[in-house]
């Protein structure tokens, strides 16, 4: 066994090894860090989807239970339990079909490199930037006791604060020991609309980071005649020029976490995931996820915006915007590079010429 280097930057999380699509390490010396439970076929119709077993959701309170809190049958937390089952059922069915053999595979420290750990709550969560993280960063903190309010904690003290552990910062025993006895949630959000908020985020607004480091580099390879200018300061990255990177199997700069798939980001096949939020509703299942993790009454899922504050929130509108100055072809390549994260939690396709 060889441990990975667990160490990243401080910003941004430049992956210059970034592996190929779904492949999984196997070293035989490692122990034996597998999910929990098989993956097993289940029957196609969505009613099936909420009988699962309930080892798959440890700390979650089972559908049945929550007539009371929902209000009696068909009560909205009741909905939301029984949205739950479904995408977990459509999570796995995809993994049966795309990555069959994954409950075979062992687990390296880099697949659970994205992961935090709450310990009093027993939670791990998988960190999906621009779908809700910082927020999310902040509600962990609250919940380990180390802040008050999630309104106390600034941006930078919720990325870079020492409060929140990773889980490859354990030892062996003790990740195999978390993965099967804690909950285990991430929120996702549409693929290209995400994609199009962490432009807007890294290259539209001043960014110490991302402009000379991605910046720099893809400006140099995919802009005729590039002004000294940019290609000293690495600003002005057009949304065009950013997909000709994302699309390069030459990149000339590595992967980043910001528009990395989550289905290679947080490995959903391998790790076996209780809850699956969408960002989509985030208020609603976020404290809804809170409450039936025992959360204080008091303790309510964030909805400010400390990062440019004052720019619109990227929206399926503004998405579509954006991708109306690609062409058809472009749009399919990454529909394509996104493809398992559409499958994974059904989303639908969001142009009618995608195939």
């Amino acid at each position: 066994f060889q441990d990975f280097d667990t160490g990243h930057p401080a910003e941004g999380d430049v992956d210059r090894s970034y592996d190929p699509p779904l492949r999984l390490e196997n070293r035989a010396s490692y122990p034996t860090l597998r999910p929990p439970l098989p993956l097993t076929q289940e029957p196609s119709n969505a009613s099936a989807a909420s009988h699962e077993d309930q080892a798959s959701r440890p700390k979650l309170r089972l559908l049945e239970d929550l007539s009371e809190a929902g209000g009696g049958a068909g009560g909205p937390h009741q909905k939301l339990a029984l949205a739950q089952a479904i995408r977990r059922h459509q999570l796995r069915k995809t993994c049966d079909k795309y990555q069959p053999s994954v409950a075979n595979r062992l687990l390296s420290r880099r697949q659970v490199s994205r992961v935090y750990v709450e310990e009093r709550s027993r939670l791990l969560y998988c960190e999906v930037p621009k779908a809700g993280c910082s927020n999310w960063k902040r509600v962990l903190m609250v919940l380990g006791g180390s802040a008050v309010s999630p309104g106390d904690i600034p941006h930078e003290a919720a990325h870079n604060a020492n409060s929140l552990r990773r889980l490859d910062g354990y030892d062996r025993a003790a990740i195999a020991k978390r993965l099967h006895d804690y909950t285990k949630f991430l929120f996702v959000r549409e693929p290209f609309e995400r994609l199009v908020s962490a432009f807007r985020d890294k290259f539209e607004s001043p960014n110490s980071y991302y402009h000379p480091v991605f910046g720099r580099p893809i400006i140099s390879k995919y802009r005729a005649n590039a002004s000294r200018s940019a290609l000293r300061t690495g600003a002005g990255v057009t949304f065009r020029e950013f997909v000709q990177y994302l699309l390069d199997v030459h990149r000339p700069v590595g992967m980043d976490i910001h528009w990395e798939p989550v289905s290679q980001l947080c490995n959903p096949c391998l790790l076996r995931y209780n809850f699956i939020g969408k960002f989509e509703n985030m208020e609603e299942e976020a404290n809804f996820l809170l409450r039936s993790m025992g959360a204080p009454g008091n303790l309510s899922f964030p909805h400010f915006k400390d990062r440019n504050p004052l720019a619109e929130r990227t929206s399926s509108r503004i998405t579509q915007s954006y991708f109306a100055k690609l062409n058809s072809i472009e749009r399919q390549k990454i529909y394509d590079f996104y493809y398992m994260d559409y499958l994974m939690f059904n989303y639908p396709k969001p142009f009618k010429d995608l195939h």
